[in-house]
């Protein structure tokens, strides 16, 4: 059986790290991507703990003063491009950087050059938030999250950061699925009451 296609195929086609989380949602794929996109990711008392665990881990971190906000916003503000978008449906958001770093900026790639882009030194990485229709009122929301080193230096620097740092990466995801559930749920039973 073939393997399912993915929007991000077209940026990080041979990924060196792929994680792929999704949740079924009581609500419209449009309402889903709504909330989605503006989930304040910061707003979940566990990811807060997870940042802050990666502050005293890496030495030289500082956080950064934040205000609420939503993921798309924020993401944005730290440095990440959107590489693609289907309104209601699909985002697409990709960077370069170096995470190993304890201060680690965010750079955005063009979209059209994401894919070959290949300054050394560097890991890109691209995330998907994913709404698909399965009926008229269930929703399946899926995040994917691909990188790849653009050098053997880089991949050694990411993969020692990898072993420890995918433990919060996939925490936050974990949480973040079921909150977005619960919110897109609420919103949308809110909504069918005003009818």
């Amino acid at each position: 059986m073939p393997a399912r296609s993915s929007p991000l195929d077209a940026f990080i086609p041979r990924p060196d790290v792929r994680e792929r989380f999704a949740t079924d949602i009581r609500a419209p794929a449009d309402l889903v991507m709504e909330v989605a996109c503006g989930f304040d990711m910061q707003s979940l008392p566990l990811v807060k703990v997870i940042f802050w665990l990666r502050e005293r881990v890496m030495v030289g971190a500082s956080p950064a003063p934040r205000r609420p906000q939503g993921i798309l916003e924020e993401t944005q503000a730290l440095g990440w491009g959107r590489l693609a978008e289907q309104p209601g449906t699909l985002v697409v958001c990709g960077a370069r950087c170096q995470p190993w770093l304890p201060k680690v900026r965010f750079f955005a790639i063009a979209p059209g050059d994401f894919e070959a882009w290949a300054e050394p030194g560097q890991v890109k990485i691209a995330w998907t938030l994913e709404a698909t229709e399965l009926g008229p009122e269930l929703t399946r929301f899926a995040q994917e999250t691909r990188a790849f080193a653009t050098d053997e230096d880089a991949r050694t620097e990411f993969r020692r950061y990898w072993r420890w740092a995918r433990f919060g990466i996939i925490a936050i995801r974990l949480l973040m699925l079921p909150a977005i559930r619960r919110a897109a749920e609420r919103r949308w039973a809110a909504a069918r009451k005003q009818r």
